[in-house]
C-alpha cells in the first residue's frame, strides 16, 4: 500500500485549554507547524534541552538537542569593516542526540506518512515535567500498532535525560535506538532572527559501546555522552558518531533509555558515566518522582491563578514552565532568548534575560535569578575589554553573547543599545532587595553595578545650561537608532549611577518633552519625525523595509517609552502616562514579542482594562497557539515571562521601585479572581484580587509594602483585606496593529 493522507481530524492542533497540561491531537501539517510544535513540546532543565521531535525519522522536523553554552565559533564578515567590529561570533550547535528510535513492524518501518494513523496525541504535563506520546497506527500491511513514550529531562539531576518506550503489535518487533552525533540539519532561513547552520560541528575524540566523546572544531569544547538501555536484552553497534542499541521481540517490547552529558568538565567521560550510572541505578520511576517533587515546590510559589479565562490560565502556566526550563540552574549559566527550545538568535543571551525573565524568577525562584546574575559576573572581564575597545571606562556588556564576547555584528541595534548595562544593574538591585543575598552583593553584584556606572559616567555630558544628556544610543525600540536622550536609557543609567554613588551629587538626566503635543519624547526629536503610513502594511516591517526608512520615521517596533513608564513609573504622573500611552499606541507595531506584555501593564494602569486583557492574551498565547514569529526556532522565553508580568504587574499592580514593593491592583469585571504569590526575603506574600477587593496574606516574617500609596505591614497568619474602587474600562486608543479582540463579558 502507498502513502495515505492523515485524516483532517488528526491534523495536529493544540487541544482545548486545560489547566495543567498542553495536549496536541494529531500531527502538525507541514514543516512550519511541525517545528512550532517541536518548540512547544521541548523539555529542558537549564542545562539540557530536547526539542519535541518524534522518535522515528520524520522529514519536516528540526532535530535539536542543546547543552547550555555548548557552541561553535564562526567568523563575522563585513562588506566594509570598522574599528571595534566583532570579528567572531558564537553559535549554539546540535549536541549528541539520544532521542531517535526507529521501529520496524515485521519488515515495515514505523512511518506515520504511510499506513493509517488512527490516533496521535502528545501531552506536556506541567506538574509532572514529562512529555507523553501515544500513537495508534495500522501498518500498510494491516498490522495494528500501539506506541507509548514518556520523556523527562531531570531538574534534580541536571546531566540526565530519560525516555520510557513501549510498543505492542501482533507481529515481530524490532527497534534501533541511537545516540547520534553530527546529524544533518535543515538549512538556515532567510531571517535575521534565525540561526546559522554549522555542518558537522564535532570531531570524534573517542568512543566505546556506551560513551561517545567529541570536541567542537574551533571553540574546542569537549562533550561526552553516555547512554544505557534497561528493560530488554539487545546488542550494540558503535562507531565514532553513533551508538546503536538494537532489540527485538514479538507482540510487545519496552525499555528505558537514559542519556547523561558532560561538557566543559575536567574529565567529561568519567563525569558522564558517573551521572548516567547513578541515574540508571535510581531508575525511571524514582526520576519521575523526583521531577514531580521539584515541580510541586516550584508551583507552590510560582503559580498564578486566573478565573474566567481558561486559555490565558493555561498560557501563563505554560509560560512559567518554560521560564523554569530555561532558567533552572545547578551552577551559573546564561539564559538564552530561546532558552533550550531551539537555535534561534544563534542561542544568544540578550537583554531580555535581565529585563523580563529575571524579574519573574526573582519573585518566584530567586536561586535561579542569583545564579544567572553570577554568570553575568563571570563575563565581567570580557565586558571590561569591550568597554576599552569602545573607548569607554568601566564595563560594557554585550548585546548578544553565549560566553561573554560581543556576538552582534549589527552595531546600530547592538553595540549602541547600551541600556543592556543598566538592565543588568537594575536586575542586580532588584534581586538583592528581594532576596537579601548580601553575599552575592559583596562578591558580584556591587562590582557589576560599579563598573557599569563607570561606563555611564563616561558617557554623560552637560550642556551649556547644566542639563545632563546621553547622546547617540539605541533604546529598546530597534526601529529608532542612535538617538539622543532616549528616556528609557537615561532612566536606567540614572538608577545605575545613583546606586553606585560614584559622585556626591545625584545625576538628573534629561527626559525630553514635546510640550506642543503634551507628551514625552521617546528620544529627543522623535515626535518631530515624519509619520509612517500603515495602510496595507506587512509585518514585521524589518523584513519588508530598509532600516533607513524605519529609522527616520515615527514607527515603534516595541514598547520603549511605555517600558520606561512601567519600570520607572514614579518619574511620570498618571496623567502623563495616559497621554503618553495613547500617543505611542498609535505608533507601535509590536514587531517584537517583548512588546505586548509591557503594553498590557500600562493599559491596565491607565484604565484600558479590556485592552490590557487582549495584550495579556497575546503574550500568553504567542507560542502556544502558533502565531509567534519565528517560533519554530524556539520559544520566546521573555514573552513566556511576559504573561506573568502582564498579570502580576498589570492587573495585580505590582511595582518594585527602589527596593520597595507596592500594589495598585485592578481587575476587569469579566475576570472574577486573580491570585499570585511573591517571594520576598524569607517570606511569601499571597495576593488575591477580585474586581472589588484585594487580600494580602503572608507566610514567614512580616512584609511592609504600599497599597495604593499607603504603607501596610502584614504579619504571618494575618490577612489584610481592603476594598478597591472598580475602575471604568476606558476605550482602547487607536493603534496601527491592535491585538486580536476577544469577547469580554
Amino acid at each position: 500500500m502507498g502513502s495515505q493522507a492523515v485524516p483532517e481530524q488528526l491534523s495536529g492542533v493544540i487541544g482545548s485549554a486545560e489547566p495543567w497540561v498542553v495536549r496536541e491531537i494529531g500531527l502538525p501539517d507541514g514543516a512550519t507547524a511541525t517545528r512550532q510544535s517541536e518548540s512547544v513540546f521541548a523539555l529542558a532543565n537549564g542545562h539540557i534541552g530536547l526539542r519535541g521531535n518524534v522518535e522515528e525519522p520524520y522529514p519536516d522536523g528540526m532535530p535539536g538537542t542543546y547543552l547550555n553554552s555548548l557552541f561553535e565559533e564562526r567568523d563575522l564578515t563585513y562588506p566594509e569593516a570598522g574599528y571595534a567590529f566583532p570579528q567572531r561570533t558564537q553559535t549554539v550547535v546540535n549536541a549528541p542526540n539520544g532521542k531517535p528510535v526507529a521501529l520496524f513492524v515485521g519488515a515495515e518501518p514505523f512511518d506515520l506518512r504511510t499506513g493509517t494513523l488512527r490516533r496521535h496525541e502528545r501531552v506536556l504535563d506541567l506538574r509532572a515535567g514529562t512529555l507523553t506520546r501515544e500513537v495508534e497506527w495500522t501498518s500498510p500491511s494491516g498490522v495494528d500498532v500501539w506506541l507509548r513514550t514518556v520523556r523527562l529531562v531531570s531538574f534534580q539531576r541536571p546531566s540526565v535525560a530519560v525516555m520510557r518506550y513501549s510498543v505492542r503489535a501482533d507481529a515481530e518487533l524490532r527497534v534501533e535506538s541511537d545516540l547520534v552525533v553530527n546529524e544533518e540539519l535543515p538549512g538556515a532561513r532567510d531571517d535575521p532572527r534565525a540561526s546559522a547552520v554549522i555542518p558537522r560541528p564535532f570531531r570524534a575524540v573517542s568512543h566505546n559501546r556506551d560513551v561517545l566523546v567529541h570536541r567542537t572544531g574551533r571553540s574546542g569544547i569537549e562533550v561526552a555522552s553516555a547512554v544505557v538501555h534497561a528493560g530488554a536484552d539487545g546488542k550494540v553497534d558503535v562507531g565514532p558518531d553513533r551508538i546503536r542499541w538494537s532489540a527485538a521481540g514479538r507482540g510487545e517490547l519496552g525499555f528505558d533509555k537514559l542519556v547523561a552529558y558532560a561538557w566543559n568538565a575536567v574529565d567529561c567521560e568519567a563525569t558522564a558515566v558517573r551521572e548516567r550510572d547513578a541515574a540508571a541505578t535510581a531508575g525511571f520511576d524514582v526520576l519521575a518522582a523526583e521531577q514531580r517533587e521539584y515541580l510541586d515546590d516550584f508551583w507552590s510559589t510560582a503559580d498564578v491563578e486566573l478565573d474566567g479565562d481558561p486559555e490565558v490560565q493555561q498560557g501563563v502556566r505554560f509560560g512559567m514552565f518554560h521560564v523554569l526550563q530555561a532558567g533552572a540552574q545547578a551552577g551559573p549559566h546564561p539564559i538564552a532568548a530561546k532558552g533550550l527550545t531551539g537555535n534561534g538568535y544563534d542561542g544568544h543571551t540578550l537583554w531580555d534575560t535581565e529585563a523580563f525573565v529575571l524579574p519573574v524568577l526573582t519573585y518566584t525562584h530567586p536561586a535561579c535569578a542569583g545564579l544567572a546574575l553570577r554568570w553575568r559576573h563571570s563575563t565581567l572581564d570580557a565586558a571590561r575589554e569591550r568597554a576599552r575597545e569602545l573607548g569607554l571606562a568601566g564595563a560594557s556588556f554585550p548585546w548578544r553573547t553565549i560566553t561573554g564576547p560581543e556576538c552582534s555584528g549589527y552595531w546600530p541595534a547592538g553595540t549602541a543599545a547600551l541600556h543592556v548595562n543598566g538592565d543588568i544593574a537594575a536586575a542586580v538591585l532588584r534581586y538583592h532587595a528581594a532576596s537579601g543575598d548580601d553575599d552575592f552583593m559583596r562578591t558580584a553584584g556591587r562590582e557589576m553595578v560599579t563598573e557599569t556606572a563607570r561606563m555611564w559616567q563616561d558617557l554623560v555630558f552637560a550642556d551649556d545650561s547644566g542639563t545632563a544628556h546621553i547622546a547617540g544610543v539605541t533604546g529598546p525600540d530597534e526601529y529608532s537608532a542612535l538617538m539622543d536622550d532616549n528616556i528609557y536609557t537615561n532612566l536606567v543609567a540614572q538608577q545605575n549611577l545613583r546606586a553606585a554613588a560614584l559622585d556626591d551629587e545625584p545625576v538628573e538626566l534629561a527626559l525630553p518633552v514635546d510640550r506642543s503635543r503634551g507628551v514625552h519624547q521617546q528620544a529627543e526629536g522623535f515626535t518631530r519625525l515624519p509619520e509612517w503610513d500603515y495602510e496595507g502594511e506587512q509585518y514585521p516591517l524589518m523584513l519588508h523595509h530598509p532600516y533607513l526608512n524605519l529609522y527616520r520615521k515615527q514607527v515603534v517596533k516595541q514598547a520603549d517609552l511605555v517600558l520606561a513608564m512601567m519600570v520607572y513609573g514614579e518619574s511620570f504622573t498618571l496623567d502623563e502616562k495616559r497621554r503618553n500611552f495613547a500617543y505611542y499606541e498609535a505608533r507601535t507595531v509590536r514587531d517584537s514579542s517583548l512588546s505586548a506584555p509591557v503594553q498590557a501593564v500600562l493599559a491596565a494602569e491607565t484604565g484600558h482594562l479590556s485592552l490590557a486583557h487582549d495584550y495579556l492574551a497575546e503574550a500568553a498565547l504567542l507560542d502556544l497557539r502558533g502565531g509567534g514569529e519565528s517560533g519554530g526556532d524556539g520559544l520566546h522565553i521573555a514573552a513566556c515571562a511576559g504573561s506573568w508580568i502582564a498579570l502580576v504587574m498589570g492587573f495585580g499592580g505590582l511595582r518594585d521601585e527602589g527596593g520597595r514593593l507596592s500594589f495598585t491592583p485592578r481587575l476587569p469585571a469579566h475576570l472574577p479572581r486573580l491570585c499570585f504569590h511573591l517571594r520576598w526575603r524569607e517570606s511569601v506574600l499571597r495576593v488575591t484580587v477580585t474586581p472589588v477587593d484585594v487580600t494580602y496574606e503572608v507566610t514567614g516574617d512580616p512584609i511592609t509594602f504600599r497599597h495604593y500609596g499607603k504603607e501596610v505591614t502584614v504579619a504571618a497568619d494575618q490577612a489584610f483585606s481592603v476594598g478597591i474602587e472598580p475602575e471604568q474600562d476606558r476605550p482602547a486608543p487607536p493603534s496601527p496593529r491592535p491585538p486580536k479582540r476577544r469577547a469580554h463579558s
